[in-house]
């Protein structure tokens, strides 16, 4: 019936947000340079995108320009309930790209969340709280994950759909993934059975290393379609875009990594879009 037809158009259209989270609780794997330059990535290709920085560091918020002294509210303030998602989102020089900042504040949270109801949820009630009109605004939601498996992590992945892994091309790093997904099967089969694995991608890749050979060979094979055909190579020109307060594609548009962030934020739509139910 036409009103069947119009509530399903309003249903979907509430579901478009899709709500990723970067994660790997090992540091340095380039999951801050990989949220900051996959959002802004996504925008670039006319994906609406809101970036939630719940990393203490609050790397993400300097890399996308956002100076501490302007961080009037944080992502801290948003999991303790002082803040709405609207109220703590901040415009970027990026076009379509908006931030949640954080700041140093954000590493007291991990204690007082202990004390808190619904402790592992707190997010997940903050992004069901946007209206319908802020929804649309958004396509993609993603949340930069701190380095470890705590409370913040937590809230984190129940409130995503989906996780992205950034894997550093190096030996230690396929220890860390092993313990990752034993982490992801039990939150998905105790606490959010709706959450997957949207794919990994191989970080810092040297193509003249035959470490970084062997560990795509080792990663493909154990995971397969889950690895994304894209890789991103080391490039100078990512390490010094963080600090100009810039992401890479707009430090230098045209450098070998800025290049591979587009052709992953294109193979993450077309991920996504493949996971969309078929309308009736």
């Amino acid at each position: 019936s036409p009103k069947r037809c119009i509530r399903n158009k309003i249903d979907r259209s509430l579901m478009k947000t899709r709500i990723i989270a970067i994660v790997n609780q090992k540091g340095g794997v380039g999951k801050t340079t990989t949220a900051v330059n996959l959002a802004t990535a996504l925008s670039a290709i006319g994906k609406k995108t809101l970036i939630i920085d719940l990393d203490p560091q609050g790397n993400a918020s300097t890399g996308l320009g956002v100076p501490p002294h302007l961080r009037n509210a944080t992502s801290y303030q948003v999991l303790i309930g002082e803040k709405t998602i609207a109220e703590a989102e901040q415009t970027t020089e990026i076009p379509d790209l908006w931030v949640v900042p954080s700041t140093i504040d954000l590493s007291a949270a991990e204690l007082e969340l202990v004390t808190l109801e619904n402790r592992e949820s707190r997010l997940k009630t903050s992004l069901s709280t946007i209206s319908a009109d802020d929804q649309k605004k958004y396509d993609y939601i993603l949340i930069d994950c701190p380095p470890s498996l705590g409370l913040i992590t937590m809230n984190a992945l129940m409130a995503a759909q989906s996780i992205f892994i950034p894997l550093q091309c190096e030996f230690y790093a396929l220890e860390g993934l092993s313990h990752l997904l034993k982490t992801i099967k039990l939150i998905q089969r105790k606490m959010n059975s709706e959450l997957d694995i949207l794919g990994v991608v191989l970080t810092m890749y040297d193509k003249r290393n035959k470490l970084t050979e062997q560990i795509e060979h080792d990663v493909r094979s154990f995971l397969g379609d889950l690895v994304f055909k894209t890789v991103i190579p080391r490039n100078v020109r990512i390490s010094e875009a963080p600090s100009h307060g810039k992401p890479a594609l707009l430090y230098d548009f045209h450098c070998r990594g800025s290049q591979a962030y587009l052709q992953l934020a294109k193979e993450v739509v077309k991920r996504e879009k493949a996971r969309e139910p078929v309308a009736a």
